[in-house]
């Protein structure tokens, strides 16, 4: 089986000034929104939601690239300001998921 890759190009936020601080402060409130919105999707919240499966799964969508755009701003700071090659670690990351079998 052949290992498939979605692979996403996100611009770097060239009207902030992110610090490894505030862009993990930020990635948390994204996951938080992201956790939420799943949370309804699931009716987890005890709320009644009053919207349908697809609306809900599109702001899935829509608050998971908001995580996605502030990974992809950290990876931006850390290149940027601690010199780390992310594309180095890229591989390394994969190196790790074939060796713990997630991927062959």
């Amino acid at each position: 089986m052949e290992t498939k890759y979605k692979e996403i190009s996100l611009p770097r936020l060239n009207n902030l000034k992110p610090s490894l601080e505030s862009t993990a402060l930020k990635l948390m409130e994204e996951a938080g929104e992201l956790a939420q919105v799943i949370g309804k999707f699931r009716g987890l919240n005890g709320e009644n939601v009053k919207m349908t499966n697809k609306d809900i799964a599109e702001k899935i969508s829509e608050e998971l690239l908001d995580v996605a755009q502030v990974a992809v701003s950290m990876m931006f700071v850390l290149e940027e300001q601690y010199s780390i090659n992310i594309e180095e670690k890229l591989n390394e990351h994969i190196d790790k998921l074939k060796k713990k079998g997630y991927i062959k």
